[in-house]
């Protein structure tokens, strides 16, 4: 069973150029190596199954989301969200994690209270796209990283996982269709961004996970601020843009009574100012024991005109999953906490 995982999972976690140029070391036809990349990628096979299980899946709606055991007993989950786009095309969104747990510490965000237990390897990570699609039977269109974990702290894995995701002969996911969001880790984005630079990949998508107007609300809502500010932040999207990077998401989680008073849609369109920016409003979703409740209608819908207002695009993000704990910021099996102290990594 071993030598099948470790089969599987190389199968899984490489590219398909990568595992010709595995064949052809070892001697064997690369043609072969092919085939079975593109027979597991596009057809799938019942290997995960067994080696990282579904443990549970949830529904509200068309919403599903499910969680899989990994080797060492730690759990990941994922969230798969049907929905229509602008042209009224429907399209299937999985929501993939990079970590099992997060060492950010967002006040608002349910995954923050395990802290990081470790972050997933690429066959891990592509697991969950392998289960969605295969044992699930969802038709993925879109991937986006806003799972538990914060993807730039697992940049490698998570780049990697890309790759194998946008081969046209597998799960042939555009890179347009691609999003990856950051807490603000300025040297993961710029990183990311000379990822975008290679040929074939200038169209993935960055998202950045703004969630306050000012310097002094968003150190207390992410702590990540002390070591990250927001106009290093600034200045990191600002290279992703002018090295000729696609819109930036800028996502705005509105917490009654902490970034929602009638002064902040102003601070933020000053903030992003000039910048291809598109704000992303998403109504707080509570975790478990929240000090907040969820916004009201009332309260989302006047934020967002104040922002139309100021001169913001925007968007908001539509409530899926809040019954399931399977919503933006929910994610995260409470039983799993942190074996170390938090610390905010420099």
């Amino acid at each position: 069973m071993a030598d099948m995982t470790l089969q599987f999972d190389d199968l899984l976690s490489r590219s398909r150029t990568q595992c010709r140029e595995d064949a052809i070391k070892a001697g064997l036809r690369p043609g072969n190596a092919d085939d079975a990349w593109v027979e597991l990628h596009r057809h799938g096979c019942r290997q995960e199954e067994s080696e990282r299980p579904i443990i549970r899946t949830e529904e509200e709606g068309d919403t599903v989301k499910f969680a899989l055991r990994m080797h060492d007993g730690h759990e990941t989950e994922s969230v798969i969200l049907p929905m229509q786009g602008s042209t009224g095309k429907k399209r299937i969104t999985l929501c993939l994690s990079s970590q099992v747990g997060c060492a950010l510490g967002c006040a608002f965000c349910e995954t923050a209270t395990m802290g990081l237990i470790r972050n997933l390897e690429v066959a891990e990570i592509l697991t969950q796209w392998h289960v969605a699609k295969h044992t699930l039977k969802q038709d993925i269109t879109n991937i986006v990283f806003m799972g538990m974990g914060e993807p730039m702290q697992n940049l490698d894995a998570v780049l990697q996982a890309i790759e194998v995701l946008g081969d046209r002969s597998g799960a042939e996911i555009a890179p347009s269709r691609i999003s990856v969001s950051t807490a603000g880790r300025v040297k993961g984005i710029d990183r990311y961004r000379e990822f975008m630079n290679r040929d074939g990949w200038r169209q993935v998508r960055l998202a950045v996970s703004v969630n306050a107007p000012n310097e002094e609300i968003r150190k207390e809502l992410m702590p990540i601020t002390r070591a990250e500010s927001m106009e290093s932040v600034r200045n990191a999207m600002q290279r992703w843009l002018d090295d000729g990077g696609q819109k930036i998401l800028v996502e705005y989680v509105l917490i009654p009574g902490m970034n929602d008073h009638p002064d902040h849609p102003q601070q933020l369109a000053d903030w992003i100012q000039d910048m291809n920016c598109r704000v992303n409003v998403i109504p707080y979703n509570p975790r478990r024991d929240s000090p907040w409740p969820a916004p009201t209608e009332e309260s989302i819908d006047l934020f967002i005109a104040d922002l139309l207002s100021a001169g913001c695009q925007v968007n908001r993000r539509r409530t899926m999953g809040r019954d399931v704990m399977a919503a933006c910021g929910q994610l995260g099996n409470p039983e799993i906490k942190r074996r170390v102290p938090l610390r905010i990594p420099r």
